[in-house]
């Protein structure tokens, strides 16, 4: 038997299902939920982040959600620090914890307690670090974040493939590691990887078909639109929060910055939007494939909802010997 204390996570793609399904398996299980979003973390961020309403709730406890103002630069760093404090609090309060959100490294982060990359920066000339990190920022902002990313590409293939060209600030962070360390941030990784997690735990994957999941996308951002986020994003503007933040760039709030700024059409920000989330759902799923001990939850496997709740609830208790 493990002696390890109990998690569960749930996770899966953007638009798959995961609120309605997180509150009906946090009742059965008698768990408290920690959010790994990296957007509903930030206040007044609502519509864009299909944010978990009061109401949605149910009673059951959320961390990590409203928790920051859009202009706090929340990370991995700060994700698992957090979590892992209420992870234990969670805990003695005799629940169970449940890691609830799409952000796969978030997730990983916690559940084998990943050691991050050094910083050498106490072994280099003052001022050298963030002088690298300068040059690398003018660099993007010259040439834009393919160019960028086409230089982590040339020294670490591997990290390239998996972080997106549009997140600077891992595709600065990769680079400055490898010029710090000489060793690609990759393998660095990989070796976290193999690292066992101090938690007994139970890992669910949600999923649906490609071309459902697809259309429960493009819903969903009709909703935002019909619900107001447009709305959301210029009062966020009007409030000082701008565009270069590590919130604003975040799916649907870049892409509607960019129509308030005169840079396109609505109509086109939308088509944007839509495409942006069907690839970031198609990396998400990729992420979850590379995990190890996962249980993936197909809808289409299922007649209903509560038969796969029904089968979930089975399942964490056999995997975490829960009688």
């Amino acid at each position: 038997m493990n002696d390890n204390k109990p998690l569960i996570i749930l996770t899966g793609p953007t638009a798959v299902g995961k609120t309605a399904l997180s509150i009906a398996l946090a009742k059965k299980m008698g768990c408290e939920i920690i959010s790994a979003d990296s957007i509903q973390v930030y206040q007044y961020m609502d519509i864009g982040s299909a944010k978990i309403t009061k109401q949605e709730m149910q009673g059951i406890p959320h961390y990590l959600v409203d928790e920051f103002p859009p202009n706090f630069e929340f990370n991995i760093y700060q994700f698992q620090k957090l979590a892992k404090n209420y992870v234990e609090q969670i805990y003695q309060k005799g629940k169970i914890p449940l890691i609830v959100g799409g952000t796969g490294f978030y997730i990983q982060s916690l559940l084998y307690d990943i050691e991050f990359a050094p910083s050498n920066e106490a072994n280099m000339p003052e001022g050298a670090h963030n002088e690298y990190r300068r040059q690398l920022e003018e660099l993007a902002a010259l040439h834009g974040a393919e160019y960028l990313h086409g230089l982590l590409a040339q020294v670490d293939k591997e990290a390239a493939e998996t972080i997106h060209a549009n997140n600077i600030k891992r595709v600065i962070r990769a680079l400055e590691y490898y010029r710090q360390t000489g060793e690609k941030i990759s393998e660095h990784n990989k070796m976290q990887r193999q690292k066992s997690s101090p938690y007994h735990f139970a890992y669910f994957v949600l999923n649906h078909h490609r071309d459902v999941l697809y259309k429960r996308i493009e819903q969903r951002v009709d909703q935002m639109i019909q619900d107001g986020l447009v709305e959301e994003v210029a009062r966020l503007r009007q409030m000082g929060y701008d565009r270069s933040l590590v919130s604003m760039q975040g799916l649907g709030y870049k892409e509607i910055y960019a129509y308030l700024e005169g840079e396109c059409p609505l109509e086109q920000a939308v088509a944007i939007l839509k495409r942006d989330t069907r690839h970031f759902a198609k990396r998400q799923l990729t992420w979850f494939r590379r995990e190890r001990d996962v249980i993936w939850m197909n809808h289409y496997d299922y007649p209903s909802p509560d038969a796969m709740l029904e089968e979930m609830v089975r399942l964490t208790k056999e995997k975490l010997a829960i009688t």
